[in-house]
This record gives C-alpha cells, structure tokens and sequence, in this order.
C-alpha cells in the first residue's frame, strides 16, 4: 500500500491530538488523586465530593480517547511503530480511567470517616505514599510524551518503593488495631485508602510497560519488581480482617 505525504500528515496530527489528550487525561487523574488526598487529611466533605464528581472528566477522556484511536486505527490502517502507539494509548487510557475510580473511592472513604482523626505516624505515612505515587505519575506521563523509556523503566522499578511504604503502613495498622480495638474502624477506613494508593501505583506501572513497549516493540523483560516484604502483608491480611 502506497502512503501519501497528506496521509502521514494526516495520521501524525490525529496522534499527536491523541496524545495530548491522554496528557490532560493524566493531569485531571493526577488532581483527583491530590484532592482526594486533601480531602481525606482535611475532613473536606466538599472537596471529596469535588473529586468523586470529577471522576466523570477522566471517564469523558477515555471515552474520546477511545473513539479517536479506534477511527484512527480503521481509516488510516497504521502498521509497525504507528499501530503499537494508538495500542499504548489505548492501554494508558484504560489505566488512567482506572487512577480515577480510585481516587474516587478514597474521596468516598474521605466522606465515610467523617471527623475521626488518624494518629500523626499514620497520617504521615499516608502523605509519603501519595506523593511518591503522584510523583511517579507525573514521571510516566512525561516519559509517554517524550518518548522515553528511561524514563519509563526508572518508574516501572521505582514502584517497589510504593509497595514497602504500603507494608509498613499495613503493620503499622494492623498494630493499632491490636492495641486498640476502638482504632478498627478508621483503620480499615485508612487500610483501603492505601491499598487505592498503591494500585495507583501499579496502573502507573502499567502505563510504564505501555511506553516502553509503544517504543521498544516489546515487553519489559523480567518480573515486575515487588518488595520482599509484600508476602508479609499477604500473610497478615487475614489477622486484620478476624480482628476487624
């Protein structure tokens, strides 16, 4: 099939449209993950109320997104490295919606507390989390508009350090709840909000093995990298959950 100079053009501003909406797709699942979190160490009802409603914006974009590469895909029949970036975006997109239902569910968990104040470790230990998480976020986008698979394999391994702040959170809490039976329910509250944290985490690392397979043409080798200390918050699950 011969390829017109109009129809690449044609192709590179549809991908280029595409790619800057799933960069504000990123920024508008970044905020509600930073609100939510304002919200939840605020006790700000309207705030989390904000977040939930926006949730229906980072959906809105999956949808366009969706629309704009499946007619990009059937019209301009890409091949090669073309057709793995309307994938990738397809697969980013899909995570990116995934960011927002779980800021979401911590803006409702944010609501579901009400004025019930956490200890300052735990409390701290929650922020540490988030902002790694935001800021590994905001590394991946970057890493999808430039094109950059350091950048994306550096996010892709950094995610381990996400999952050893979620254990030592995790038996922080599951300590408290020991120790103070009144301290369940806001634990398990504070137990759900990081578990949406660190899967935040992890569809960030999906998105890192999107960029780097939309420019590598291949998937990153070996197993994703996890803490060795996640096993223990496997084992321990079950005691919070018979204690609760």
């Amino acid at each position: 099939m011969i390829v017109s100079d109009h129809t690449t053009k044609v192709f590179d501003a549809e991908l280029t449209k595409l790619t800057q909406k799933v960069a504000e797709m990123g920024g508008c699942a970044q905020k509600q993950v930073v609100d939510a979190m304002d919200a939840l160490n605020r006790r700000d009802v309207v705030l989390a109320q904000r977040v939930i409603a926006a949730d229906a914006t980072v959906d809105e974009f999956q949808r366009q997104i969706e629309q704009g590469a499946v007619e990009t895909i059937a019209l301009r029949q890409p091949m090669a490295v073309d057709l793995r970036s309307l994938v990738a975006i397809l697969r980013i997109a899909n995570d990116l919606e995934r960011i927002g239902d779980l800021a979401k569910n911590i803006g409702k968990r944010a609501i579901a507390m009400g004025n019930e104040r956490p200890a300052r470790t735990l409390a701290r230990g929650l922020r540490h989390m988030t902002t790694l998480a935001i800021t590994q976020l905001s590394a991946v986008l970057d890493s999808f508009v430039g094109r950059s698979v350091l950048k994306a394999l550096k996010v892709w391994e950094d995610d381990r350090n996400i999952d050893a702040l979620y254990v030592s959170l995790f038996r922080e809490l599951l300590t408290y709840t020991m120790e103070d039976p009144g301290s369940i329910s806001l634990c398990i509250h504070l137990l759900f909000c990081a578990k949406n944290i660190e899967r935040i985490g992890d569809h960030t690392t999906n998105i890192a093995e999107a960029v780097h397979y939309m420019v590598e043409g291949h998937a990153i080798a070996g197993e994703r990298p996890k803490s060795d200390a996640f096993s223990y918050a496997g084992e321990a699950r079950s005691s919070l959950v018979v204690t609760a």
